[in-house]
């Protein structure tokens, strides 16, 4: 198949998952085509059966803003017609499922049909599609998307209870890919970040407030006050300022390091004891997926597509939103107990291979080929 994909090219979730999808595809012999305003930040070398499209903004003074979104289906167009794409899979609802469906229509004046899946992955939903301002818009490109998918069932429930959603929503969970997330031999770097051998607890998201870092580092200062441990901070966002400079006023510089935006993140996660993420939202939580791969325990909170995930007692544990006395308190039990702590860093890596590539590769395979015949022979009566 020839697969066009549509995404954020960025560090979060959607844009880290619709990389991966597209390289898996590939692998497989499948011709994918990546179109977005820059190169997705894990499509970092060359890789065969990928192409890059990349989607000029035009810079003009009528413009106070960039009309991407015209600048986007223009794009599309242009690729579906002249690389003769089977499917769009567009990543994110706004505003690339309405973007897709002004695609459509374009491709239909020229006889071309192109069929779309929409993915839904979480704050599209749950926090800009509630927004009065793109309600309708999000629930007409849903509704107008040949299928639709999201990666949880809990995402799954609040799409349907927020929009009057007539289409079927198939969970298509995330994953993660074996061959590079694992636990690695990474006892040099451990060692200069702990030198004395403690504990390394980290935390990995994109610095916004709804992960609300803060209460990842509030906990750390009460393991801390039990345990010799040290905070490894990964990302980068509108908040780390913010939380620099509260670990400055809590006097926990040394003990925690921010290390920003990783492309080889697993080699981080690889000489972690614990991850911690105390996010007040969450459609599936990524990151601690990637982090339980590499034989980590996951200290979480109880929302969203986390329960999905993280197993309560078995895996790590979850808590309300907030609860940073009981994260800390779970953390230090846990970090205290090196039999319980071997245990669930085994049950998390043995869960986390239900989350393999190949697995979700191929249901995102079969949705294709039904979605492409189902198009393909409403297409053919209409003719």
């Amino acid at each position: 198949m020839k697969i066009g994909i549509v995404c954020y090219p960025t560090f979060g979730g959607s844009g880290v998952i619709a990389t991966e999808l597209g390289k898996g595809l590939a692998s497989l012999g499948h011709q994918v085509h990546f179109i977005t305003y820059k190169r997705p930040a894990r499509l970092n070398a060359f890789y065969e059966n990928i192409t890059y499209h990349e989607v000029n903004t035009l810079q003009y003074p009528l413009f106070e803003y960039t009309p991407y979104e015209s600048e986007l289906a223009s794009k599309l167009v242009d690729v579906v017609t002249y690389e003769k794409l089977d499917i769009l899979h567009v990543h994110y609802a706004i505003p690339h499922a309405a973007v897709a469906y002004m695609t459509k229509q374009i491709l239909k004046t020229k006889g071309i049909y192109i069929p779309v899946v929409t993915t839904l992955h979480g704050t599209d939903i749950t926090l800009v599609g509630t927004n009065k301002a793109f309600a309708s818009v999000v629930e007409f490109s849903i509704n107008n998307s040949d299928a639709v998918t999201t990666v949880s069932k809990s995402l799954r429930k609040d799409t349907l209870d927020t929009f009057d959603i007539k289409q079927d929503i198939e969970v298509i969970y995330n994953f993660i890919d074996p061959d590079r997330f694992k636990r690695l031999n990474k006892d040099h770097f451990r060692k200069a970040i702990a030198p004395n051998g403690e504990k390394i607890i980290i935390h990995t998201s994109n610095f916004r407030k709804v992960k609300r870092v803060d209460d990842a580092i509030k906990a750390f200062a009460k393991i801390r006050a039990k345990l010799d441990c040290k905070l490894i901070l990964i990302g980068d966002g509108p908040e780390r300022q913010v939380m620099e400079e509260f670990c400055r006023q809590i006097g926990l510089c040394d003990e925690i390091r921010f290390l920003g935006k990783q492309d080889a993140v697993e080699e981080i996660l690889a000489i972690g004891d614990l991850f911690i993420l105390p996010s007040e939202n969450e459609s599936f939580g990524l990151a601690a997926l990637e982090a339980m791969a590499c034989e980590l325990p996951v200290i979480s909170t109880n929302i969203g597509g986390l329960p999905e995930v993280n197993t309560e007692g078995e895996t790590g544990y979850l808590l309300d939103v907030g609860d940073v006395d009981g994260m800390a308190n779970k953390a230090i039990s846990l970090l205290s107990d090196p039999a319980l702590l071997a245990q669930m860093k085994k049950n998390a890596y043995k869960r986390s291979q239900e989350f393999k590539l190949d697995k979700i590769l191929e249901k995102y395979v079969s949705l294709y080929e039904q979605v492409i015949q189902k198009a393909s022979s409403e297409n053919m009566v209409s003719v």
